[in-house]
This record gives structure tokens, sequence and C-alpha cells, in this order.
């Protein structure tokens, strides 16, 4: 399988290595890109634990709850350009989809794109159309995610990032100013550390695995006997879900506590039991890829 320098400059994003590396790797890997990039952790290379795309889209990951504050919505909306993303239009159009999730709960795109738009007598679909002609941009509504229950959610950075997350405890509890700057708290967390997991029992098996089998590589590349290279192996398994996990992670406010230890601090403190169930964090543009003009041709293009 051939590669490109395009997948050489994509390798280079994604791992942090060298030219000559990366090229090595893609040659070594037939050319694919996931492959290329545990041949070069496996030589010890490239450090990253986590394979992220380059983030590129517009729009907004927005994110809100309900009068009743028991159905929360985080939601994600791509445009064109920053500057639509900005516009107050846009930004009641992502409102609307968010309000239509609380009050429809659609399981998909395709089942939101079918309900009547909250306070419209058009469908989202049909309001979709309507501001692409208006705004003069193509829009797309990309993701979307919606919890009911003990809720609260966190926009980080005018909607480049936006988190929900759900959480188990008492009405009493849950009503707390206290509990709420605690949920408010676990949110930012979450949108600051970008876990990929709730816990260690959240971690697929197959994910396990293959982390398993990359740490071993690099082990016995290192020259370890094998009985030795277990106990390592396992050690780093260890700090792989220290900074995967939410709750094994270290605090972000307090780095002298974890997660979990923060949560059992807020607990005792409020009287009462308070855990995490679940949580989404969406990244405008995560994994999409912006389209990237030659100025030069698009100039010569217009003057044609």
């Amino acid at each position: 399988m051939a590669f490109s320098a395009m997948d050489v400059k994509n390798l280079r994003e994604k791992t942090g290595c060298g030219m000559m590396d990366c090229k090595k790797a893609l040659s070594e890997s037939n050319g694919d890109m996931n492959t290329a990039i545990d041949f070069l952790r496996e030589k010890g290379l490239a450090a990253a634990t986590k394979k992220s795309s380059r983030i590129a889209a517009e729009g907004v990951a927005f994110a809100c709850v309900n009068e009743k504050g028991n159905i929360g919505v985080v939601i994600e909306v791509n445009a064109e350009t920053d500057f639509v993303a900005k516009n107050a239009e846009f930004n009641n159009f992502v409102q609307i989809c968010a309000d239509t999730v609380i009050k429809n709960n659609p399981k998909t795109i395709e089942d939101l794109m079918a309900c009547k738009a909250s306070g419209s007598e058009l469908t989202v679909e049909e309001l979709v159309r309507e501001k692409i002609l208006t705004i003069g941009e193509n829009i797309k509504i990309r993701r979307f995610a919606r919890f009911e229950g003990v809720v609260a959610t966190y926009i980080h950075a005018s909607g480049r990032i936006g988190v929900l997350v759900k959480f188990e405890t008492s009405p009493e509890i849950a009503e707390k100013e206290e509990f709420k700057l605690f949920a408010k708290d676990i949110a930012m967390q979450i949108a600051a550390a970008n876990p990929g997991y709730l816990n260690s029992k959240t971690v697929p098996t197959e994910v396990l695995e293959h982390e398993k089998k990359i740490l071993t590589e690099q082990v016995m590349n290192d020259g370890k006997p094998a009985n030795i290279a277990e106990k390592i192996v396992m050690g780093r398994i260890s700090k792989f879900y220290k900074e995967n996990c939410l709750i094994d992670q270290i605090f972000v406010k307090d780095n002298n506590i974890s997660v979990s230890e923060y949560i059992k601090q807020t607990a005792n403190k409020l009287g009462g039991d308070i855990e995490i169930l679940d949580f989404v964090r969406f990244e405008k543009g995560e994994g999409l890829e912006k389209k990237e003009d030659n100025f030069a041709n698009e100039v010569a293009s217009m003057i044609k």
C-alpha cells in the first residue's frame, strides 16, 4: 500500500516523530496509519497513549439543561467558518436544536432531523436548509447526547468544548449549592483532562490488550527479560488508567488528590453518596479535516 507526503505529515502531527522515522514506519506498515503509529510506539519513538485527529472544522460544541435541571444535552453543530460560528443567528439555531433534543429525545441524527424544531412549525431538516440559505454556509448537525437525572454541563472557550455529566445521588444533595459547584468541577475536569473512559472497568478489553501489547514490545526492545517485563508493563498499565480514566486522574484543581478522592470528600461533606455514572465530551471539529484551499489557485479561479 503506497503512502503520500500528506500521510507522512499527518503521522508527524499525530506522533511528534521525525520525518524519516515516519517514512520508515509507513513503509513497514504498508501505509496503514494505525499500524505505523504502533510501530513508532513499539520502538519507543512515539510516547502518545492516545491517537487524536487534527481538529479543523468550525462550529460549536454546545451543552445545556432544561428548566427543571433534570435533562441535559451536549450537541455539536458544524459550519464552514469561525465567523459564522460566532454569529447570533447560528447560535440561536444551535440552541433550538438542543431544545428539540431535550423535548423529543431522538435517538439518531436522522430522528432529530425529522422532529419539529422547538418553537417552530418547521422540521429540524427544513430549518437547517433555511439557515444554509440565510447564513450562506453549509451547516451540519454532527452529533448529540442526552442524559436524564442528576446532570451538569460545561462549555469551554465559547463552544470549543462541550461536556455533559450524569451523577447518582439523592435529591437533597443534588439541590445543594455545594454539589452544583462540585458537579461543575467534574465537568471542567473532563474538559481539561480529556479522559477516554470513566474508570478501569469501562476500558474495552481490546483497548487494554492492545495497550499491553505495545507496552510489552517497548520493554522487550529495551532488553528486559520476560518475567521483569510483565511487572513493568503492569506498572505502566496503572499509569495508563491514571491518564485515561476520569476516576483515576489527578484532580486538576488540586494535584494532591485524585478525582475519586475529591468525590469521596464531597460526599462526606454533604452527608450522602455521590457517583459519576457517565459523561460525554465533544470538541468541535474533532476528527474532521478542514478544507485547505491554495490561496493563489483560489485567486486565479476567481479571475477566470
